[in-house]
């Protein structure tokens, strides 16, 4: 994409991630941001790609003198199932428009619809961020987000638990369970065996195993893996991101035998005191529905729902894409996911899963 100018000191323009020097610009930019997220980062583009075959496109808004003045990172998301759609960003819960001023941002937004529409995308998504004027359609009644800090040991965070949790946690603590931390191909196996078998429990179809595998690459060591054992089988797994002082549990669940022995419990607790021995301050619980279950365990867990703000733009005359599996036309597929085999699930899901972004 060539160079558009936009206004006297400001230009927009695309850039390839495989460029060493514009991916660390980048990169320093979006850390530098108070409103940077692990999913602005090159790196989460770049596994996506890599993970699920998907296309990633990043757009920035430069000042006259070549500095940063914003940034769009998007996923071009394609599907026979589900359409097509421009992502920011994709197989994230957050990303969006990161930008310094209005000026900025309109012109991101700009830019990221006129991609859509020469890459034939119908919908162009922003998962958080700023978010731009004109015809939008804008969501902060469906999502909730869930951040706290960590307390500043083991026994002040337990004491930080509401009383009914708390007994919950302490139960788990006393189960025969043991925790292992780490990131190589062992805790890859086990995490995803165990999260394949959590989202099929739920209806949903697994992600690619090479996603789990990219993402940990592309983090390095600011990615990891805690799994839950008993009696040496792993029973609850999740693999968390560390960005800027806050961990972020991200694919994470439980088989079966998780609940009984209270191993999610487990799991979370240990990741709170991993987190805050890595030098975390902060624990982002990530996004739930509003009124689902998911959203009522963290909120016993002490965190408080904020409303997250989506917005949506589509081509008229067409529906923005829909892939909440909490909509009502997908509730006869969802029932009949949970009664897959595993093995059937875990062959099938991967090829489903890539197209929803």
């Amino acid at each position: 994409m060539t160079i558009q100018p936009l206004a006297p000191l400001l230009a927009l323009r695309s850039i390839d991630l495989r460029d060493v020097g514009e991916r660390q610009r980048v990169e320093s930019y979006v850390r530098g941001h108070k409103q940077g997220t692990p999913f602005h980062l090159p790196a989460w583009s770049m596994a996506v790609a890599q993970g699920c075959g998907q296309i990633s496109h990043t757009l920035i808004a430069e000042c006259g003198d070549g500095s940063i003045a914003g940034v769009l990172p998007l996923t071009e998301v394609r599907s026979r199932l589900f359409g097509k759609a421009l992502v920011s960003n994709g197989f994230a819960v957050g990303g969006g428009i990161l930008a310094d001023d209005p000026a900025a941002v309109a012109a991101l937004a700009d830019g990221g619809w006129a991609l859509a529409q020469r890459l034939g995308c119908p919908t162009l998504e922003l998962r958080g961020g700023a978010m731009p004027e004109g015809a939008w359609d804008f969501d902060d009644h469906s999502y909730l987000g869930f951040v706290r800090p960590l307390a500043e040991s083991d026994a002040a965070e337990l004491a930080a638990i509401p009383r009914k949790q708390r007994a919950e946690v302490r139960k788990a603590l006393e189960n025969d369970l043991t925790v292992s931390i780490g990131r190589d191909a062992g805790d890859v196996r086990a995490h995803y065996a165990v999260y394949a078998e959590s989202v099929r429990n739920l209806g949903t179809p697994v992600f690619p195993a090479r996603l789990f595998r990219c993402v940990l690459e592309q983090f390095g060591t600011a990615a990891d893996i805690v799994t839950i054992r008993s009696e040496g089988r792993a029973v609850a797994s999740v693999l968390s991101l560390y960005y800027n002082g806050t961990v972020y549990p991200y694919w994470g669940g439980g088989t079966h035998a998780a609940r009984g022995l209270r191993a999610n419990d487990r799991m979370y607790f240990a990741l709170m005191s991993h987190a805050r021995a890595r030098g975390c301050t902060h624990f982002d619980f990530g996004r739930s529905k509003v009124g689902t279950g998911p959203a009522s365990y963290k909120k016993n867990w002490g965190f408080d729902g904020v409303p997250l703000l989506y917005g949506k733009r589509a081509v008229i005359g067409e529906s923005s894409r829909d892939i909440n599996p909490l909509n009502p036309r997908y509730a006869q597929k969802v029932a009949m996911w949970k009664k897959l085999p595993l093995v059937v699930a875990n062959l099938l899901g991967p090829h489903i899963s890539k197209g929803l972004g």
